[in-house]
């Protein structure tokens, strides 16, 4: 059990590092950063039962995709921020309900990794996302000097969107083509929120699928579930002791 143990902190050690630490390194943070003193020969065994994947050393090659001048890459992978409401990331996935599909949008904060709003349609387009960012925009308080971070989606890029932006002095950020980890904290919500609740139902109709959304979303993945990257506090604790409710 105590393996099992360690080895989840490891897998999350060589996430968080992009692969690049070997064992003695990964030695060094388990005693810096959880206390777990430990030899560097067991870090090894354990790491090599995981057959964790190396990071590869070689350039990767070039796809042909030109940036845009103005779709650039601001946000960069800097996943980790220092307050609220400095970066927020979106996009959209699709739930299939009794042989129809049906598009979530949400927005996420990267400081406390909360879904802050969220909603479905049957279409997805450039009028669904304008409704979750107002959405946002409002229960935030209209946040100055704030980045939104997206795919380059068409819905993101339409000029109704970004004239929005523009007009509350967003900086937009885009994802590169072909490059789906720089929006990788939003792919995680969504590999939660399909592993953790849609996968395990099946939906009548589309108000039990946005009950069920409401009931993860807001009622377990802000409040209540552990997320490693935060040190196993839950969003809303997060954000509770950045402003002083906690």
């Amino acid at each position: 059990m105590e393996n099992e143990y360690i080895k989840k902190i490891i897998l999350f050690i060589h996430a968080s590092y992009d692969k690049r630490l070997g064992a003695y390194k990964i030695a060094a943070v388990l005693k810096r950063d959880y206390g777990i003193k430990i030899s560097v020969g067991r870090v090894y065994r354990l790491m090599k039962t995981m057959n964790l994947p190396k990071m590869s050393t070689q350039k990767p090659r070039f796809h042909g995709f030109a940036d845009s001048p103005d779709c650039n890459n601001k946000l960069e992978q800097a996943f980790n921020q220092k307050a609220p409401n400095l970066v927020w990331v979106s996009d959209i996935t699709y739930l299939r309900v009794a042989g129809h599909f049906y598009y979530l949008c949400a927005i996420l904060d990267l400081y406390s990794r909360k879904i802050i709003a969220w909603d479905i349609a049957t279409r997805q387009d450039a009028d669904l996302v304008i409704k979750v960012f107002r959405k946002a925009y409002a229960l935030r308080g209209e946040p100055r000097g704030l980045m939104f971070h997206s795919d380059r989606g068409t819905q993101y890029t339409s000029f109704s969107f970004r004239q929005l932006l523009d007009s509350l002095n967003v900086v937009q950020s885009f994802s590169k083509k072909g490059h789906p980890y720089d929006n990788a904290v939003m792919e995680c919500f969504f590999r939660y929120l399909k592993h953790e609740e849609t996968n395990r139902r099946n939906y009548h109709n589309q108000d039990e699928l946005r009950k069920s959304l409401f009931k993860y979303i807001d009622g377990y993945y802000n409040s209540r579930r552990p997320h490693g990257s935060l040190s196993y506090l839950t969003p809303n604790q997060v954000e509770d002791q950045y402003f002083g409710r906690a």
